[in-house]
């Protein structure tokens, strides 16, 4: 199985008539996802590649079933499109756009958890979600992922995302779902989130979490692995040489006050059980033992 999206998963893009929309949703559609939408107000009625433009997301939804939607609108829109998607009946808003203000961001995770409820929504700033050889939605390139589990991955680093799963193939071990949940710091779907879909997902049999210095998620995660997961977790935490005070890649990515080092995380990690590598490589190496041991 999977977590979140799968073969019958249908997609509208918001922004697919934009250069990076198109691109991608091109791509996606070319691995066997159904993109069966996009929207743009002003091409309503128009088509990219034979995939029909809708005005709304909900005349989408109507016309075409779509579930789910991805958003590639530019930063300053990325706020009235996540309403537009969630009043419009998707299940799942995968927001791809970085550089969204965090007063925004704030404003629709607040939003969509008091009037959607039943609304997930991941990232924004983040890579998508795959679960190999069923359905792949958003920036990460399908090619380096390997079908079949039984590895789920959950990362708040888009590049170490790829790389998990890079490291993965390399070893023969394939997934689930890949999960990147984005670093800014208020992501719609959190570690825990994920955490506790795999440990639904009968066909996944252990974990694979990336995470990196800043903000207190990769702890809280490890309270939740400490008293809820039954699935073994490997760990990876980016950032060991960090200066304090200094941001790091994400907006999310900053160690402040003595918090958020990744020295903490990983401390939290180990004593919750998680086996945690040094470098991607490393964690990738640790997870052949763990599936050998399944």
């Amino acid at each position: 199985m999977s977590i979140f999206v799968d073969e019958n998963t249908k997609v509208v893009y918001q922004g697919l008539t934009g250069s990076q929309g198109r691109f991608y949703g091109r791509l996606n559609r070319e691995y066997g996802t159904q993109v069966v939408a996009g929207t743009n107000p002003k091409k309503a009625g128009t088509d990219v590649d034979g995939i029909p433009v809708f005005a709304t997301v909900a005349e989408a939804v109507q016309a075409t079933g779509a579930n789910v939607s991805c958003v590639f609108i530019p930063a300053p829109g990325v706020r009235d499109a996540v309403l537009d998607a969630a009043s419009g009946g998707v299940e799942l808003i995968v927001v791809i756009t970085e550089g969204v203000p965090m007063h925004d961001e704030a404003w629709f995770y607040n939003e969509l958890r008091r009037e959607y409820p039943a609304v997930r929504l991941l990232g924004p700033n983040c890579p998508g979600l795959i679960s190999p050889g069923r359905c792949n939605i958003g920036i990460t390139a399908g090619h380096i992922a390997k079908a079949g589990g039984p590895v789920g991955i959950v990362s708040r680093s888009g590049t170490l995302t790829y790389q998990a799963l890079y490291e993965l193939k390399q070893q023969g071990i394939g997934v689930t779902t890949c999960v990147g949940i984005g670093g800014d710091p208020v992501p719609g779907t959190s570690f825990i989130d994920c955490l506790a879909a795999f440990e639904g997902d009968p066909d996944t049999h252990a974990v694979m979490m990336i995470g990196e210095i800043g903000g207190s998620g990769e702890e809280e995660a490890a309270e939740f692995i400490k008293t809820e997961m039954s699935k073994p977790v490997v760990a990876y935490i980016a950032g060991v040489t960090a200066p304090p005070g200094k941001k790091m890649g994400h907006a999310g990515a900053i160690v402040s006050g003595g918090k958020g080092t990744a020295q903490a995380k990983m401390d939290a990690l180990r004593d919750a059980g998680a086996q945690v590598g040094l470098n991607p490589t490393a964690a990738g190496a640790l997870m052949v033992d763990v599936v050998a041991d399944r």
